[in-house]
């Protein structure tokens, strides 16, 4: 049976994970969401790809541990899903939002790392349990904190195995939201509104955030000053900015002008 379930809503790509009783993450669960994100990575109808749980007290509870210690006794083909599925995550054009709602430890917090957002719900708690298991993370947990919320804060993370809340996750920058409320109907709400977004601009952008922090500033700005000339004199974004000096226009003095819904104006 699948372990993941696909849903549409517009731009919007709804993954769903549900392996019970506890969500633990395996090498084939891996190799599903792989096969699933390299077919919606060419998709032109796909915005933006929500990864979310059926269970209601995990996202993902952490990596199968009797499939670690298949990896203790050699080499695992179908292991390399752990590093091929990551990073086709943070490289594939779409921004990949992790819904996390309850547990997220270990391989759990790995694979949120990987995506491009985090959100989480109120109940959401995180965990780099490996140390307590005499092993580190092993699918990039470890170098993606660092570069996520800094060396100090992840160094505590990474060697303590500390179980932080989503308040605490949120101070350190590890969820960049906290939403209340309906967590899924939230979520969707907010994905909805990203995939409204010009696609090119939102794919650049997430670009050069991950490669950009990747490389030394210099680099790093040309970069982003090359993409920026790209979109700059395509006709998408000449229209944008067209409807933007319009609205500028018709605003009174001194008044605030609001872009929401500026593409449907282009």
């Amino acid at each position: 049976m699948p372990l993941w379930k696909a849903t549409r809503s517009g731009g919007v790509v709804e993954l769903v994970y549900d392996n019970p009783p506890r969500n633990f993450l395996t090498f084939a669960a891996l190799t599903e969401l792989g096969d699933h994100l390299t077919a919606l990575a060419d998709d032109p109808d796909t915005a933006v790809v929500v990864l979310a749980s059926a269970d209601p007290e995990r996202f993902i509870a952490h990596a199968d541990l009797d499939e670690l210690t298949r990896l203790a006794d050699g080499p695992v083909p179908e292991a390399r899903a752990w590093y091929t599925t990551m990073r086709l995550i943070e490289t594939m054009p779409q921004p990949v939002v992790a819904a996390i709602d309850g547990q997220a430890w270990g391989g759990g917090l790995e694979l949120s790392l990987a995506c491009t957002l985090r959100w989480a719900s109120p109940r959401a708690h995180f965990s780099a349990i490996e140390t307590a298991l005499g092993i580190i993370p092993g699918a990039g947990g470890s170098q993606r904190l660092i570069r996520l919320i800094g060396r100090g804060p992840a160094t505590d993370l990474v060697i303590t195995g500390l179980r932080v809340d989503a308040a605490h996750a949120e101070r350190l920058g590890l969820v960049s939201r906290v939403l209340s409320g309906d967590f899924r109907a939230e979520v969707r709400a907010a994905a909805t509104e990203l995939a409204h977004l010009p696609r090119a601009a939102v794919a650049a952008a997430k670009r050069v955030v991950r490669e950009g922090a990747e490389l030394d500033l210099g680099a790093a700005l040309r970069l982003e000053g090359g993409m920026f000339g790209e979109l700059l004199a395509t006709p998408e974004s000449l229209g944008l900015q067209r409807a933007a000096r319009e609205r500028y226009a018709g605003a009174e003095a001194g008044a605030p002008v609001d872009f929401a819904g500026l593409g449907d104006s282009a």
